[in-house]
């Protein structure tokens, strides 16, 4: 395989979690009699750009297809950062009804009913109908198409061209990052703004968050790869925040190289160094994730072997996508984890893809007062354990699995 970025050969391995299948393929009852599609699951890292990437065994419309059941709106959490987000984006660059603001995979529209709200001009691409279904109900212009530069300069032709672009959790889900990005540069406005969130690969190299990995996450990230990536496809980066969420994310701000005004920031080059300080361009930095990784396969499967002969009763919490990967990884079935429980009811009444585990209303934990909680979404449970802390009245016990087995004391 050569880097989708560079095209050098990939000759690395960063992780390797043997065969699962895609981490959101939820199947419908009438479906478990019927094979699923299982596909190696392993990351390599590039040596010349250092682009960390899935190996490519699928393409994006059957991962990204009509049944996508990944909903933004669930989360209060990622609620509340999105409206932030868009009242700091007003006051920064002091947008007004005159501007135009897009959201590249604008989900459920999570995002852009703040900036509707706000009175601004502004309008979604989303490919996913199931989410762009639910962004139209709330009022939101969505356009039902893959992002790259052919789209891009079609919205171009049609004056539609963007102030600000945000793109939040989409960059690493994309197969050909170069035509990505370049639609970018396409669609801003000569002096507009774009904005990347994306989980940093810094953090998840030292957070040891390997169930991150799944095949929807093409890539994985750092600014040192970004900077490059940009710079080759007509953007420049003029800033960056880190920001606590997916378990550690940048937002980086990018300008068109040709006509930005934007003056670069001194955290650019001063997140640069931390990368270039713990090693991101050497691949010794990448040497010994996929021993971290089994080390917490065996510690869970340890943990949850041992619940089953103490007969406590084990149900999880999130059927997320990173979920999935513990699971499949670990080989955990419902023996282990007799049901995860999720609010988002395009999920409910289905299975979970690889495990089956069935997935469940809430409700169900009233009827079995499960012993254990395991928590899937790690990155929510601070959320998620508020949420749970008064619904619970039996007091379970909550447990996370990444970076290691943790159970919490209750609020």
């Amino acid at each position: 395989m050569k880097c989708r970025h560079c095209q050098a050969q990939l000759d690395h391995t960063f992780l390797d979690l043997g065969t699962a299948p895609p981490s959101n393929a939820y199947l419908r009852p009438n479906q478990l009699h019927a094979a699923e599609v299982w596909l190696p699951l392993r990351l390599l890292v590039c040596h010349h750009c250092w682009l960390v990437q899935t190996e490519d065994f699928t393409g994006r419309e059957s991962l990204f297809d009509e049944d996508y059941a990944y909903f933004s709106s669930y989360s209060s959490t990622w609620l509340r950062h999105a409206e932030q987000y868009v009242n700091a984006m007003q006051e920064r660059f002091g947008l007004h009804s005159r501007h135009c603001v897009v959201e590249v995979a604008a989900n459920d529209g999570y995002l852009l009913q703040y900036v509707k709200r706000a009175a601004i001009p502004c309008y979604g691409i989303e490919p996913t109908a199931s989410t762009a279904a639910a962004a139209r109900d709330r009022g939101i212009e969505i356009i039902s198409d893959f992002f790259g530069q052919a789209l891009a300069q079609s919205l171009v032709d049609q004056g539609r061209q963007a102030d600000l672009i945000a793109a939040n959790n989409v960059l690493a889900h994309v197969p050909d990052i170069n035509d990505f990005v370049a639609g970018f540069t396409t669609l801003l406005k000569p002096t507009g703004v774009v904005t990347f969130e994306f989980p940093h690969l810094l953090r998840m190299v030292q957070g040891l968050q390997f169930d991150t990995a799944y095949h929807e996450h093409y890539s994985y990230l750092s600014l040192t790869a970004v900077q490059r990536i940009f710079a080759a496809n007509g953007l420049t980066v003029f800033d960056v925040e880190e920001l606590p969420t997916h378990g550690g994310s940048l937002r980086v701000f990018a300008q068109r190289t040709s006509s930005g005004v934007q003056m670069i920031q001194q955290s650019v080059a001063e997140l640069l160094a931390v990368e270039d300080q713990a090693g991101i361009s050497d691949v010794s930095f990448y040497t010994g994730f996929q021993e971290k990784a089994e080390k917490i396969k065996y510690d869970v499967l340890r943990y949850l072997i041992d619940c089953k002969r103490k007969g406590l009763r084990v149900a999880a919490y999130g059927a997320a996508a990173k979920g999935n990967t513990l699971l499949n990884f670990a080989g955990i079935r419902s023996d282990l984890v007799s049901y995860v429980v999720d609010a988002n009811p395009n999920k409910q009444d289905k299975f979970l893809p690889g495990s089956r585990i069935p997935i469940r209303n809430r409700s169900a934990l009233l009827t079995d007062s499960p012993d254990i909680i395991l928590i899937l979404p790690w990155n929510l449970s601070d959320e998620i354990r508020r949420d749970l802390d008064e619904f619970c009245i039996w007091k379970p016990k909550f447990v996370v699995a990444i970076p290691e087995i943790h159970e919490f004391d209750r609020h």
